[in-house]
């Protein structure tokens, strides 16, 4: 019951049964304080936490040779802050899983302490070099890409280069979104065709990052290139849309969307007309946005309203205003969200008796 408790994210009462185990004087079983101290980690608990730790210490419980339990403490003192306790715990723990020693690494990048992570991380390659896997290289690369570190991102894509994971999917997609926000474009496309077997979730990736950073021209050549190598496009479609519309590329969402709209084996989401809906909404066609509402085959939600709303606003179309406003509050008139932009929008040009209204 503790773990499911755990599962469904209800710390507090895995913890109040764990209390009620105390009290009958009934000993939980290592699957059980596992769960325990993952419940005192999603609750931030540290004091619960560190006092479970101690009590195993009091009843001799053999924690540095249990692996779950002492993978476990070590994850709950990450996640706390405390990352000098789940070091301690770390150092002597018997047979470490490559689970705990993931944990600890990501533990030291993401707290910005990349030194310790490196130096834990080679201390990992030396000592149990089979268990490096796909998911720790992924998650370090993550953290570099995050922080902007092209350098020390190079450096862990060298090395993938001579570990068999080097090629799992995570750990390519990780390589690709880290050149990507490092601006590396060009070490991006060229580790990009290295890649022995294109995915989508690689295409994804790649059309996706092309979008945040404004290069349209190249999430569209992207795409074609994908469909000329007849890998099915699917999910990219909602991918290379955004990229456009973030890019104000018109015509390539007007032609993108027809192939959507002909492809038989995709079927078009509220989503991808909302794309073409910013994107003329970006460019000034404002009623021909309104337009593709509604004549798409699929009922609209708040959102693409919502994103017709504001190009009628950035372009003044005041009258626009008005009816879409209207369709906004009857299709979701509980939405505290709808009433700000109409009001946000009134105050704009000084209709102080609608914004009262």
């Amino acid at each position: 019951m503790i773990a499911g408790y755990v599962l469904v994210e209800n710390g507090y009462m895995a913890l109040a049964l764990f209390q009620k185990m105390r009290e009958v004087r009934e000993i939980p079983d290592d699957y059980t304080f596992a769960s325990l101290f993952k419940a005192c980690s999603s609750l931030g608990a540290f004091l619960e936490g560190s006092q479970m730790h101690g009590f195993l210490i009091t009843i001799g419980f053999p924690i540095l040779s249990r692996a779950a339990v002492a993978g476990a403490i070590v994850d709950f003192y990450i996640k706390c802050g405390y990352i000098s306790e789940a070091r301690k715990v770390f150092d002597q723990i018997e047979e470490k899983n490559i689970i705990t020693w993931g944990a600890l690494i990501l533990g030291y990048a993401q707290g910005e302490n990349l030194s310790n992570a490196m130096d834990l991380f080679t201390l990992l390659r030396v000592e149990s070099p089979k268990e490096v896997d796909g998911l720790v290289i992924s998650s370090l690369i993550g953290v570099f890409a995050d922080f902007v570190l092209a350098e020390q991102g190079k450096q862990m894509h060298a090395y993938t280069v001579k570990v068999p994971c080097g090629w799992d999917i995570s750990v390519v997609n990780s390589i690709l979104d880290m050149y990507l926000k490092c601006g590396l474009l060009k070490d991006e496309e060229k580790f990009f065709g290295e890649i022995p077997l294109g995915n989508v979730v690689s295409w994804i990736a790649m059309i996706t990052e092309y979008g945040k950073h404004g290069l349209g021209k190249e999430a569209v050549n992207s795409f074609n290139k994908m469909q000329s190598e007849n890998i099915k496009p699917d999910a990219v479609y909602l991918a290379v849309l955004t990229a456009c519309s973030h890019s104000g590329l018109l015509e390539e969402s007007q032609e993108i969307l027809l192939r959507l709209c002909c492809d038989s084996m995709v079927k078009p989401q509220v989503e991808h007309f909302s794309c073409m809906v910013d994107v003329l909404g970006r460019s000034g066609w404002v009623q021909e946005a309104k337009n593709i509402i509604e004549c798409m085959p699929i009922r609209p939600n708040a959102g693409i309203w919502q994103t017709l709303l504001s190009a009628c606003k950035a372009h003044g179309y005041l009258e626009l205003v008005q009816e879409v406003g209207e369709v906004l509050l009857k299709m979701d008139s509980g939405s505290p969200v709808n009433y700000v932009m109409m009001s946000n929008i009134y105050l704009d040009v000084g209709y102080y008796k609608k914004v009262k209204m």
